[in-house]
């Protein structure tokens, strides 16, 4: 199923802009060529293909489509697919609200974006990045709560949007944890997380461009939006970043990685085509 219909009317404004630019080469070619009798229905017919290749052209292409550049009120925004630790600059990682660092596919599972990075992007041993963590100085005016019956993992609970620099990552307190260990969030609770997180790379980012994947797109539960689709989730971050007060000033610039497996599930023309993306 395509993502974007055959007669979707952005894709005929997009053809509408081709046409115009064929019309005049054709226009000014007849100016100093004639076109004899016998071959004008086969020029007629010639053109009309060109025409219908490019509008199928067209079409094919916008369900292709799988990078796009936008402007978030003066800031530069890439979205694309790509591998996240590909990218220049900072890159952010979504830790639980304990900056839990176990990779063990019950706290972290190893084939996150986490547990990516802990097992085969971090150059130290876990024991080391722990020690960051808990050294590092957090604003004062990020609570630390402490979750002293807690079986597993660590016990201290950090708020939502708590960013702690470690080199060129931006680890992030993203989700919250149940009694088994199992990420979720509620929606109003995902609203606070990017509010606080745009505010948080405000302050630290330098300078320097940002890359972050789609946030919500992996195991993490969003109660009672349980079929919100990453597309969704994709045009809440664009709008919350736009409400916000950040700003990446050039050449510094932001980019949402998209997971070549989740591609197909976001029209990046829809994005593409609406003001600040959203």
């Amino acid at each position: 199923m395509s993502k974007v219909g055959f007669l979707d009317k952005r894709i005929g404004k997009l053809f509408l802009q081709m046409t115009s630019v064929i019309s005049g080469a054709v226009s000014l070619t007849v100016i100093f060529f004639d076109i004899p009798p016998t071959y004008k229905p086969w020029a007629a017919l010639t053109l009309l293909g060109v025409l219908a290749f490019c509008y199928i052209g067209i079409w094919v292409w916008s369900n292709r489509l799988n990078s796009i550049s936008i402007n978030v009120e003066g800031s530069d925004v890439l979205v694309t697919v790509g591998d996240i630790f590909q990218q220049e600059g900072l890159k952010v990682i979504a830790f639980n609200e304990y900056f839990d660092t176990r990779v063990d596919n019950k706290i972290i599972s190893d084939r996150s974006i986490n547990g990516i990075f802990i097992t085969k992007h971090l150059d130290v041993p876990v024991e080391d990045l722990d020690k960051h963590i808990d050294s590092y100085g957090f604003n004062v005016d990020e609570p630390i709560e402490e979750n002293l019956s807690r079986q597993q993992g660590k016990k201290k609970k950090y708020r939502l949007g708590t960013i702690c620099v470690y080199k060129d990552f931006l680890l992030t307190a993203f989700s919250k944890f149940d009694d088994q260990n199992r990420a979720f969030l509620t929606m109003p609770e995902y609203l606070e997380f990017m509010i606080n997180f745009w505010d948080r790379v405000n302050s630290v980012y330098a300078l320097k461009s940002v890359s972050t994947a789609v946030f919500g797109s992996g195991i993490t539960r969003i109660k009672g939006h349980r079929n919100i689709s990453d597309e969704d989730l994709l045009k809440i971050m664009l709008w919350t970043f736009r409400i916000s007060e950040m700003r990446f000033k050039h050449p510094a610039k932001l980019t949402i990685v998209i997971h070549k497996d989740k591609i197909d599930q976001i029209n990046l023309l829809d994005i593409k085509a609406v003001k600040n993306g959203v």
